[in-house]
């Protein structure tokens, strides 16, 4: 037997019951996983509210990311054999699997076998922070040296991602934060530059940073009726990455804006590059290249134990996490 956590209705953590089940031997192109970790991203609070990109099938389990050993494969899995320590990439439905278990099933063409350098609460921290950031920022938008980019909400998981992946690029990341309180921390995790959106004039420090041009690229996960100053930040036919609704008002968008600089504004989630077999290889390669020569760094927060998931919901909720919450089973 094995304890899940699953939800009957929408709501709040309270939602979230542990259950005892017996989980089934693998399909032929599945594998079992003991689970030793679990991260937790923004996409799990929206699943368990029911307002996430698909709707919820109740009674639903939910969770995108594990580490873990396989303890069983199906009979048509090759790559992998029981005893292999595994992590997963977020690149499928919660209608048909999920992390929040002791012992889950998963699809093979998700499972990968993590750096040996990475513990089982680094694995499970990784792959939706990098792989979110590497589509739009590595893949679509191919930055590089001399570009700027900025980056709202700095402080998630895929905000340090972000930042990593810019300066490995070559090009400089510019944070946006709140306030100041995490100013030096985001200088430590790689931002060239902070700004406190809340105290700072963030279009003036911009055009200072950036000689008056703007950035070439926004990777935005909050929108809202702010949207339009993160557009007047753009350099000239500049991309901005809305990727996110961290900020639930109505975003607009500002046309004559958008006709003074000639912008593309793109609606991107993970999906573009998960989706894709040959965009997600491309992915877990760039990410193990960068994580094998110590140029991308897992980022956690803190850790809780399995036995405290309605807790870490409601710190989840809080958003005043540096990084990404991992939960050690």
């Amino acid at each position: 037997m094995s304890r899940t956590i699953k939800f009957a209705k929408a709501g709040g953590p309270e939602v979230l019951e542990f259950i005892d089940e017996q989980v089934a031997a693998p399909a032929p192109h599945e594998v079992r996983i003991k689970v030793k970790a679990i991260g937790l991203n923004r996409a799990d609070v929206m699943w368990r509210n029911d307002a996430y990109i698909e709707p919820v099938k109740f009674p639903a389990g939910l969770g995108y990311e594990v580490a873990g050993i396989i303890d069983a494969v199906g009979k048509d899995v090759t790559r992998f054999a029981v005893g292999d320590a595994v992590s997963t990439i977020p690149a499928f439905s919660m209608n048909k699997y999920s992390a929040y278990g002791e012992v889950v099933l998963m699809p093979d063409y998700v499972v990968v076998k993590h750096p040996k350098s990475l513990s089982f609460t680094e694995a499970a921290s990784i792959w939706m922070m990098f792989v979110t950031a590497y589509g739009a920022l590595i893949l679509d938008a191919q930055v590089t040296k001399g570009d700027f980019v900025i980056i709202p909400a700095a402080s998630s998981s895929v905000g340090l991602a972000a930042i990593q992946l810019v300066n490995y690029a070559g090009a400089t990341p510019i944070a946006f934060t709140r306030t100041s309180a995490k100013r030096e921390r985001l200088l430590e995790a790689g931002a060239t530059h902070v700004i406190a959106t809340e105290e700072d004039d963030m279009l003036q420090e911009v055009m200072r940073i950036t000689d008056g041009k703007g950035a070439r690229v926004i990777f935005d996960p909050v929108g809202g009726p702010n949207f339009p100053k993160l557009i007047a930040a753009l350099a000239h036919q500049g991309i901005a990455y809305l990727y996110g609704l961290l900020d639930e008002g109505e975003t607009p968008i500002p046309i004559l804006q958008l006709l003074r600089r000639l912008p593309t504004i793109k609606v991107y989630s993970l999906s573009y590059v998960v989706a894709d077999e040959a965009r997600r290889k491309a992915a877990v390669d760039y990410v193990l290249k960068g994580l094998d020569s110590g140029v991308l760094k897992p980022a956690i927060d803190r850790t809780f134990k399995f036995d405290e998931m309605v807790e870490v919901h409601r710190y989840l909720e809080g958003n005043s996490q540096f990084g990404k919450i991992v939960v050690t089973v």
